[in-house]
Formats: C-alpha cells, structure tokens, sequence
C-alpha cells in the first residue's frame, strides 16, 4: 500500500492502518530501534509507541515524508527509552560510541543563544551534507542518524570497517573545520 493510503486511513480513523504501516515500515522502525537500544523488548515497546504516536498525531499532521516521520519518532522514543535505561543502569546499542564519537563538535554550554541558533545550525550542517558526495552523505546519515554500526555500514557499502571508521573521522573532522569558520564555538 502506498503511503498516501495509509495516511488517509489515519485520518479516516481505519484501525487498518497500524497493520498497513508495520507491514510497509516495521522493518525499517525496528532497525532504528535496535541500533540505539540493542534490546528486543525494549525494541519490541518503542515500535509500537511509535504506531501509537502516530495514530495519536494524525489527525491533526499529514506527514509529507510517512518513513521520515516514522523513523524520526521510533527514533526519539528510542533515545528516550535509552536515557531511562542508562539511568536505571541498564542498556545497550551504539549510542554511547555514536555520541563519544561526535561529542567535540557539540559544546557543554546550553544557553539561550546556542538555542536561537539551532536552525541556522541545522541549515549549515543541511549545507555541508548536500556538497558531500552521496556515499559519504549516506555514511555519515546513517551512522549519526539511524545509529548504524561500522561493521554494518562496512557491508553496506562494501568497504572495510577500518576504511568506514577513517571516512567517518575525516567527516567529523571536516564539519568541525566547517563550522568552526562559520562562528560556531564548538
């Protein structure tokens, strides 16, 4: 089924629609899961609050993207069953070596101007993406985004997981050039 069907089961209010979205989506909503969180119940919990959610945010949203907004959701429910795991001293999953990994370009400081400043932030960091070359965009999406692992992304793109970790770095390293000449204070 399409995703414009599917969202207009949404919004017709047709329970046909969690099926719909877990047959189209569920695959793609449990690897984003499992990458952050690495365990099956928790993994298992987080989609369906994600099929909650968006039977909860439509109406009144129609979703131009369905995975993106999907994957944005399975994502931040992740992340915050994460954050609940970890302080109950429990959890798993990349997330600690994807944020170690990225934590210098990101500064302590939380002020208001830093919070001002998150779109134009946000639209720099769009900018250097789209000059990247789409393996390398691909790459960096998929490892700071979706959480992958190296050895995943090495699969995927056919290359060794060392050469994957050097690309990631050198990415790291030029964004931070990046943004460092643009008048953020990393």
């Amino acid at each position: 089924m399409d995703d414009i069907k599917i969202i207009q089961l949404y919004w017709d209010r047709n329970e046909q629609a969690i099926p719909a979205t877990s047959d189209k989506y569920g695959n793609y909503c449990t690897a984003i899961a499992t990458n952050i969180l690495g365990n099956c119940e928790d993994v298992e919990e987080c989609v369906n609050d994600t099929y909650l959610r968006a039977w909860n945010a439509m109406p009144p949203h129609r979703p131009s993207v369905l995975s993106a907004f999907l994957g944005k959701l399975t994502r931040n429910l992740s992340l915050n069953r994460y954050r609940r795991n970890t302080a109950e001293k429990r959890g798993g999953g990349n997330v600690p070596i994807v944020l170690d990994e990225i934590t210098d370009l990101v500064s302590d400081a939380d002020t208001v101007e830093r919070e001002i400043d998150r779109r134009e932030l946000v639209q720099e960091i769009d900018r250097f993406l789209a000059g990247l070359s789409p393996d390398k965009r691909n790459m960096f999406v998929c490892r700071y985004w979706y959480f992958d692992s190296i050895s995943d992304l090495a699969s995927r793109f056919g290359k060794t997981e060392n050469h994957i970790s050097v690309i990631l770095n050198r990415l790291r390293s030029k964004l931070r050039n990046y943004l460092l000449k643009r008048g953020y204070d990393l």
